[in-house]
């Protein structure tokens, strides 16, 4: 890893990249390594178990939590959301299942179009950011969106459909979302560094967010809800991340079976070079095979994360960045160490 490790820190230096990467290869740490700064006005590095935000890369977790219900039967893939929604979000249609909102093929109208001219600077949300703390919250924001396209017709990624399954999840259950997500999803497997704070109370060893990395220090906290729900928001360490794609695969959040279903394309092509399973990218293999390969992927202002597993090699590269585009660079040098 001499070579790779010396690419990396140039790249690190050329792009000003703070956050951290972790490579691991079966039982061995291939490479870990921290730059830049979590608090710039403090002067507080960035170290390997440092905690950072992972944006949509725990819409996982609300498809796993969401999946675990369905196991236990409190929840089937064909149920509409209507059963849970009643009144509530009346323009979302009525057909609209528990698979549809999990794959991304609702139709939904979404609160946080990603397809939309943004600017990182821009403030996007409806309502103020400090009142967003509970799912039941959200509703608000959510209300007001029509219907893009018939339930079931196609692929197209929604925000507020997860944000819609955390409050089913939670009327379903009858427990809070983040409570969910940490006893059916974080404690299973074991991943003791990763939860849903409230962004104006980061405990220690948790980076601040920003919105440049140009040296700048204005930081994300005006810009997202305080504590996000299903479509994102939880901090997690890289080593977290390797706890989590070991634990997934073998079984320790929900089943096997489960999980094989999960990261099989119920979407093809929706991207350049990926498939989409329940929660999970897929990088898809030779004559329209799956390769196998999973990843998530989150980037908010102040925020980009992404994480790539392959099961059949059993190796893993996590890299987070806090700032908004920062894990990139890194992330397209490592790409290829998990596909080969």
């Amino acid at each position: 890893m001499g070579r790779l490790e010396h690419e990396i820190d140039q790249i690190a230096e050329a792009t000003k990249f703070s956050g951290v990467l972790r490579v691991d290869r079966g039982s061995k740490i291939e490479l870990a390594k921290a730059y830049g700064l979590a608090h710039r006005g403090e002067s507080i590095p960035n170290t390997v178990d440092t905690r950072f935000g992972m944006a949509s890369g725990s819409k996982a977790f609300t498809a796993l939590a969401t999946m675990a219900l369905v196991e236990d039967g409190a929840l089937s893939l064909d149920m509409t959301a209507r059963l849970l929604l009643g009144a509530d979000l009346p323009l979302i249609d009525d057909a609209v299942t528990i698979e549809h909102l999990l794959g991304h093929r609702s139709g939904i109208g979404d609160y946080l179009d990603e397809d939309g001219d943004l600017e990182v600077t821009d403030y996007v949300l409806t309502a103020p950011v400090h009142e967003l703390v509970t799912t039941e919250d959200f509703l608000a924001v959510l209300d007001g969106y029509e219907t893009t396209f018939a339930p079931g017709e196609k692929f197209s990624y929604c925000n507020g459909g997860y944000v819609v399954l955390a409050l089913l999840i939670e009327r379903a259950s009858g427990t809070p979302y983040h409570d969910l997500v940490r006893q059916r999803v974080t404690e299973p497997a074991g991943m003791t560094d990763s939860e849903f704070f409230r962004s104006d109370e980061l405990p220690s060893r948790t980076a601040l967010g920003y919105l440049f990395n140009d040296g700048g220090d204005r930081t994300n906290v005006f810009h997202l809800p305080v504590r996000a729900t299903g479509d994102g928001g939880c901090y997690t360490t890289a080593a977290d991340m390797r706890t989590f794609w070991t634990a997934l695969f073998s079984g320790k959040i929900v089943s096997e079976q489960t999980v094989a279903d999960m990261t099989r394309p119920h979407s093809a092509d929706v991207e350049p070079g990926f498939d989409y399973g329940l929660g999970f990218w897929l990088k898809p293999g030779g004559s329209g095979e799956s390769s196998g390969v999973v990843q998530l992927e989150g980037m908010d202002a102040g925020v980009s994360f992404r994480s790539v597993h392959n099961p059949a090699t059993d190796l893993t590269h996590t890299v987070i960045s806090n700032d908004t585009d920062g894990a990139w660079p890194v992330a397209k040098r490592l790409a290829g160490l998990v596909e080969a």
